[in-house]
């Protein structure tokens, strides 16, 4: 096994890295406090090939590995977690369902422009009565014109106002919630498509998160996605894929949260030193380092297993589980260490801690990831 970057790989990270401190990180504050939605930097990712990610070049894509993707991820969110989902719930969920499940069709019209950056892409299963339980959709589509018609709304849905394109899974078969759900590509403009509320968050505020609602929309036959009841199915498939981009969220919050409070901890004085000569402050820092490195393989695990075609539910779930949770908990940590300068803004600290918590219940919540890895280590005893 080899633990090390490729050249290629080392480059991609220290592009990212540059850019996110030059043209990011000046920003953070600004975005968080108004809680705008950083258009004009997702449009020079899009033109970095960063939104394409993981797509063929055929789709406009950068044609790069989920490992790749993962460095990516990180980078982003190492210095705003906000700008990391964006990228994450964009390439992971609207774009790769499309490009999964999609005809090539479908591929060339919706992928291309989401893939190249032109548009921003939503991807939709949440309710306001469905979140863990996503078996209990009330969103329909019933069959009519050669069409469908869709009806309902989705809830913390990502890009749900600044989207141009969305995925979104309804309920086409009442007697079979499970197996009777299915996939439909939603564009903006779309009559009887329309943005609901917009949340105001704790945390990862200049990521847009809101409704979605559909009254009597019209859609094509063309705009249906995947096989009929194959939905809910599909959308879990897509979820291995958005857990391991999650994960990488998360090593990116922790590691913001972690140089933070190294570096304060080098510069603090008191009691006549710099607190990280405190044997207190070198153990939590110690063991800050260790989980995030824990965390970060797990991830990277699972980013393999991924690009080389093997299982990944298992390790996604459990990459997901362990990185959320280790970000929730380094974040904590570094507040600690600021002591009162970590509970205001004018320290990164204490906008990591509000960021990071998103990492524990969003794409599944802990304990859905712990459902599902039981569930696989349970059958390896079978």
């Amino acid at each position: 096994m080899d633990f090390e970057f490729t050249s290629e790989q080392k480059v991609l990270r220290d592009t990212v890295r540059s850019f996110a401190e030059k043209k990011i990180r000046p920003n953070v504050r600004t975005w968080d406090a108004a809680g705008t939605f950083p258009r004009e930097i997702f449009a020079e990712l899009g033109e970095m090939g960063i939104l394409g990610v993981i797509f063929p070049e055929t789709y406009g894509g950068a044609a790069m590995s989920y490992v790749d993707y993962v460095i990516i991820v990180e980078e982003l969110s190492r210095v705003d977690p906000s700008v990391g989902i964006g990228v994450a719930a964009h390439n992971s969920l609207c774009s790769n369902h499309i490009f999964s499940m999609g005809t090539e069709e479908q591929r060339q019209r919706f992928l291309t422009p989401l893939a190249s950056g032109k548009k921003i892409g939503a991807w939709a299963l949440t309710e306001p009565g469905s979140g863990s339980d996503a078996a209990g959709l009330r969103t329909t589509a019933a069959r009519k014109d050669g069409g469908w018609i869709l009806n309902g709304t989705k809830t913390f849905c990502t890009h749900a106002t600044v989207g141009d394109t969305a995925v979104i899974i309804a309920l086409t078969d009442k007697a079979d919630p499970h197996h009777g759900c299915t996939a439909f590509v939603v564009e903006k403009g779309t009559p009887g498509f329309k943005h609901g509320k917009k949340e105001d968050k704790l945390g990862l505020r200049a990521s847009d998160t809101g409704e979605l609602i559909f009254e009597d929309c019209l859609l094509s036959e063309d705009n249906r996605l995947g096989e009929v009841g194959h939905g809910f199915t599909d959308a879990l498939k897509i979820l291995d894929g958005g857990r391991i981009s999650i994960a990488a969220l998360s090593l990116g919050g922790a590691q913001g949260a972690y140089e933070t409070a190294l570096q304060y901890a080098k510069q603090r004085v008191a009691f006549g030193k710099k607190i990280a000569e405190f044997q207190a402050i070198q153990f939590a820092l110690a063991d800050m380092a260790t989980r995030i490195q824990a965390a970060r393989l797990l991830t990277f695990q699972a980013a393999l297993r991924k690009d080389k075609g093997l299982p990944v539910t298992k390790f996604s779930a459990m990459a997901k589980l362990y990185a959320s949770e280790v970000s929730v908990w380094a974040a904590e940590r570094a507040v600690q260490i600021l002591g009162g300068y970590g509970f205001v803004k004018d320290y990164p600290a204490e906008k990591f801690y509000r960021d990071v918590k998103l990492n524990t219940i969003g794409e599944g919540t802990s304990e859905i990831q712990r459902l599902v890895i039981a569930r696989h280590v349970l059958k390896e005893f079978e």
